[in-house]
């Protein structure tokens, strides 16, 4: 049997990587603007990290996580030995918990210093059924930002991943921006009671997961996609008619600063995000066409308990993450092209090996100079070696022959027009750089 990509992976290949390396490119003009720097983290980490950090009755922490072993590991279990703590991994569901844990580890976060900024890329994983949008093998864009205590803060980072939208080239017209408060120690507690209560009375109608969260962890809830749960919890108590004075006021302010900067917002009283770390404002954007059901592309909050929850200093945090393989369904239906264009090729043709060695120097050279250039390596013929340039879509074709080489001059074909001209051999990078431009 042919080998194949793991269920729920997907090989980038040409195009669909530069859409991939653009897309990060991106992200780094936009998050560098806002005094953010690249950090990158394993893509395994203790398996506790990520339990602690989303909260042990979330999907990501009963089915979700891709377990690692070692071969040690495996042997323990083997024998019923039990495993230390940095023996049980897994591979990394979501960033947040990794990058506050890496700043913890570093003393990133200083008493009284400035807020720590830090965004990131890469590949999470989630083993869960496969589709539109959603993979085993998932890329990510990231930030975090540590420190940060005023209501400015929270402000700043939903604009901020306004403008990633927007930079990408996703319609302003075709998004909508949900954000909610969850609360704080003094008034959610209270709230979660009411909500657990709520589903208590209406059990008979909720599915299985939803009367399980009923007990466990009822905000949890909200985020459950059954449409019947929905109806059901249309009519549930409201976070935003529950909130504390100190939570109503911050709520306040952090959309008044949205006001202020121009963007259109809606209250979402049911919007609770993934994971149990959120506290105070989260936010949540979603697109109309591309994604079917799901129509989220990104979102975040706070998080103010976190790093303590995973064992680091008692420190505030905010951050948003957003989805590679959506948004590109998003830029798709929207008829934008994040990839850019490959750099202009030439081909350098060799006439017969009499030739092979000035045509290899010719090649060195092109590319010493920065042209993308590519050659032949199969001894084709000069007939099959221009159908290989036209196939890779050159847009010149140097050949190189016996009598050029004796006359010091070679020729060059533009291979869309067929016009031919001759260049120096010597100056041959400077030339061809020159008809390229």
């Amino acid at each position: 049997m042919a080998p194949k990509a793991p269920k729920g992976t997907t090989d980038l290949i040409g195009e669909q990587a530069r859409s991939w390396e653009r897309f990060v490119e991106v992200a780094r003009e936009v998050f560098t603007v806002y005094g953010y720097d690249r950090v990158e983290t394993p893509a395994f980490e203790q398996t506790d990290l990520f339990v602690r950090g989303c909260g042990e009755t979330t999907d990501i922490a009963t089915k979700e996580m891709f377990t690692v072993y070692s071969v040690g590991a495996v042997q323990k279990l083997r024998d019923d030995e039990p495993l230390k703590d940095d023996q049980r991994l897994a591979l990394r569901p979501e960033g947040t918990a990794s990058i506050v844990r890496a700043a913890a580890e570093h003393g990133l976060v200083t008493p009284g210093g400035a807020p720590v900024k830090l965004w990131y890329a890469g590949p999470m994983f989630r083993c869960e059924r496969p589709q539109k949008g959603r993979l085993r093998e998932f890329r990510q864009v990231g930030v975090e930002c540590l420190g940060a205590t005023d209501a400015a803060s929270d402000a700043e980072m939903i604009i901020m991943c306004m403008r990633f939208f927007e930079a990408l080239g996703i319609p302003d017209s075709s998004m909508r921006l949900l954000i909610n408060s969850m609360g704080d120690a003094d008034c959610r507690p209270a709230y979660t009671e009411q909500v657990a209560a709520y589903l208590h009375e209406h059990a008979d109608e909720l599915c299985d997961d939803c009367r399980r969260r009923a007990d466990t962890n009822p905000l949890r809830a909200f985020d459950c996609k059954n449409e019947g749960c929905q109806a059901v919890l249309s009519d549930a108590p409201r976070f935003t008619d529950n909130l504390c004075p100190a939570c109503e006021e911050r709520f306040d302010e952090v959309k008044a600063y949205l006001t202020a900067a121009g963007l259109d917002f809606e209250i979402d009283p049911t919007l609770v995000r993934g994971f149990d770390y959120y506290t105070g404002t989260v936010f949540e954007v979603q697109v109309e066409g591309g994604l079917g059901a799901q129509s989220a592309i990104g979102g975040g909050g706070r998080y103010d308990n976190l790093m303590a929850e995973v064992g680091g200093p008692d420190t505030c945090g905010l951050g948003f993450a957003v989805g590679y393989e959506r948004i590109m369904l998003a830029l798709d239906a929207a008829g934008v092209t994040l990839a850019e264009p490959p750099a202009p090729t030439v081909y350098v043709a060799c006439v017969d090996d009499t030739v092979r060695e000035t045509a290899f120097e010719v090649t060195r050279r092109l590319r010493d100079a920065g042209v993308r250039t590519l050659d032949d390596l199969q001894g084709r013929s000069l007939k099959s070696q221009f159908k290989v340039a036209d196939k890779a879509q050159a847009r010149l074709c140097v050949v190189v022959g016996p009598d050029e080489v004796a006359a010091g001059r070679l020729t060059v074909r533009d291979m869309g027009t067929h016009a031919e001209r001759e260049l120096p051999i010597d100056g041959i990078a400077d030339g061809v750089k020159q008809m390229l431009a």
